[in-house]
């Protein structure tokens, strides 16, 4: 009988825990521009106001701001890999011109760009997880992660994002600084 109550103990508290368990199927993430991600059991929320900071309102009352500018709002597993964000796209990038010989890219967190060689000025976004840089002289580059590493996209003038590239090349980051 002893054994028939720990065995039903341990079952009930087991479905306890599953019930209350979250799906991460289920999951709501706020990413922010500076990279941190915020993430919330959607069932649990009763609705999200975008009316001056971000809140998020539970059903049961409580509710939560998230401080920061907001980049995207993702719904799904909260482990997908995460896409690189603005801050680890700044620095000074040493990257190959296609030729053998190196060159540098700096991106300023203010969205300008520097170049050591050619037309040296031009801008930066990000797009989807990569550093879109368009340059004054009409290329354009992307800086890339690709595994543990990086790739520096050159597109010629007249090109697109969407084009061929001129060439692909390793790129490394100067000076890396954690998120």
């Amino acid at each position: 009988m002893r054994i028939l109550l720990l065995i039903l103990g341990s079952t009930l508290l087991g479905l306890a825990a599953a019930a209350t368990s979250p799906d991460p199927h289920d999951t709501l993430v706020i990413v922010l521009k500076d990279g941190h991600r915020h993430s919330f059991h959607m069932p649990d929320v009763a609705r999200i106001d975008l009316s001056g900071p971000v809140k998020i309102v539970f059903k049961n009352g409580h509710q939560e701001k998230v401080t920061g500018e907001v980049e995207r709002i993702e719904f799904g597993t909260p482990d997908i890999v995460a896409l690189p964000g603005r801050p680890h796209f700044v620095g000074k990038w040493e990257c190959g011109q296609g030729n053998g010989s190196n060159f540098y890219i700096t991106l300023n967190d203010d969205g300008t760009a520097r170049k050591s060689i050619g037309s040296t000025h031009g801008t930066w976004t990000l797009v989807d997880g990569e550093a879109h840089i368009s340059w004054d002289d009409g290329w354009h580059d992307v800086i890339r992660k690709v595994g543990t590493g990086h790739q520096k996209i050159a597109f010629e003038p007249g090109k697109s994002f969407d084009d061929s590239p001129a060439n692909v090349t390793t790129a490394r980051n100067t000076q890396p600084k954690p998120i």
